[in-house]
This record gives structure tokens, C-alpha cells and sequence, in this order.
């Protein structure tokens, strides 16, 4: 895959009482900040980047196996080389 600047926008669904650990567990993960989140409904916007569709890839899997998350939906995604 090609080293370039990459960038996706997901939406992360988790249960409500779960959406604070959850959240730090998010941005905790290397290239990753949790834009916006909704206690109420259990969502949260996340941003990812990375140097390389490898390593975004392997982040977005990393969400994917969070102790609490129900669900990862990508919504955005670009590079730029």
C-alpha cells in the first residue's frame, strides 16, 4: 500500500453507560480524536489519521475490537500523496 496522508471520519456506536470509556479508549489509539459524542445515544464522531492506508486500516480494526463498541461505520475518507 502506498505511504500517503490519510484521513477518515467514522462513527463509533457503543452502549450509552459505556460512552465515556469508551471515548478514551478511542483517543487513546495513535491518530485518533473523538470529535463529538452523545452520552444519550451512545455515538461518537471520531477522526483518524495516519502516514499510510495500512496503518489507518489496522487503527480503524483496532476501534473495532474496543472492549464496548458495538459498531464502527466509516463515513469519510481521503488522502493526499
Amino acid at each position: 500500500m502506498d505511504s500517503n496522508w490519510q484521513v477518515c471520519g467514522l462513527m463509533v456506536q457503543t452502549r450509552p453507560e459505556n460512552v465515556a470509556t469508551v471515548a478514551g479508549a478511542l483517543n487513546a489509539l495513535p491518530g485518533s480524536e473523538v470529535a463529538v459524542s452523545d452520552a444519550a445515544t451512545g455515538k461518537l464522531a471520531v477522526v483518524m489519521e495516519a502516514p499510510s492506508s495500512r496503518e489507518l486500516l489496522n487503527n480503524i480494526e483496532s476501534a473495532r475490537e474496543l472492549a464496548g463498541v458495538l459498531a464502527v461505520s466509516l463515513v469519510y475518507h481521503q488522502h493526499e500523496s
